[in-house]
Formats: structure tokens, C-alpha cells, sequence
């Protein structure tokens, strides 16, 4: 399984007066793994809107487990669970000193063809083969 870990540390700006994560925040650290994941792909934003799609977000899912507070250095591991049909990654949060599991989700994007804003029904040639190029390099090396 291909996957990429976001390391990023609680900001002040994003805990309450007890020191702990809004739970909105959370969805923040899932879209900075899910660029870095798109990135290491060679399938980022900029790289859907040049291949004609966009992928909005069309359904997410957060179970929080443990609460994230001021200052925790945390590790965010972003993975593909799906790719035929819509882009489905799953997210664990983890403490990244002692690897407790915190948070775990998933977000579902689905490609919209920029020219007539139409919803499409498999995946476009460009993350299959973004896809494909990056798992058969990937599995090379292991």
C-alpha cells in the first residue's frame, strides 16, 4: 500500500481555551496530507485543472479518537483506498513521538470535467496513469 507522512505541529491558532483542537481543524491536516500525497504522485491541484477536472470533495468521514492539543508534534499518514471510479485516500492521525493512534478518515473526490461541469464515471487517464507510474516505481524499490 502506497502511502506519504505529513509531519505538522498544533498551531496555537487552532486550539480552544482548554488547549485542544476545534474539531474543524482536523479536516485542515487532512487536506494538507492529501496534497502532499497528490504531490508525490505527480497529480497535484494544479496538475487536475491542467488535465481538465476538477475534484471537489464529496463525502469525508472523521472518527476522533484522542484529542490533538497545543503544540503536539503529530504525524499524518494519507493512503489510497480507491482510484477506479473516485479517489478514496484514508487518513491516520498519530502522535509522531510515541505512534498513538488519534484520528483516523477519509475523504471521496470525484472528477468533474472542467468543460461541461459534468460529474465523470471512472477516473481520467491522467491519475490512473499518475497512479500507476508512481505505484510501479514504488514497488521497485521495496
Amino acid at each position: 500500500m502506497y502511502s506519504t507522512h505529513t509531519q505538522h505541529l498544533v498551531p496555537f491558532h487552532d486550539v480552544d481555551s482548554m488547549m485542544v483542537v476545534w474539531h474543524g481543524h482536523y479536516v485542515k491536516y487532512l487536506e494538507l496530507a492529501r496534497c502532499d500525497f497528490l504531490d508525490s504522485i505527480g497529480y497535484s491541484y494544479k496538475a487536475m485543472r491542467d488535465s481538465g477536472f476538477a475534484w471537489p470533495v464529496v463525502d469525508m468521514r472523521i472518527k476522533y479518537i484522542k484529542p490533538l492539543e497545543f503544540g503536539q508534534q503529530i504525524d499524518v499518514e494519507c493512503y489510497l483506498m480507491e482510484s477506479e471510479y473516485r479517489l478514496k485516500l484514508g487518513y491516520v492521525i498519530r502522535d509522531a513521538a510515541s505512534g498513538i493512534k488519534i484520528t483516523k478518515g477519509y475523504t471521496v473526490q470525484v472528477a468533474v470535467d472542467l468543460q461541461t461541469n459534468e460529474l465523470c464515471f471512472e477516473s481520467p487517464p491522467a491519475l490512473i496513469k499518475a497512479l500507476a507510474k508512481k505505484l510501479t516505481v514504488n514497488s521497485e524499490t521495496t
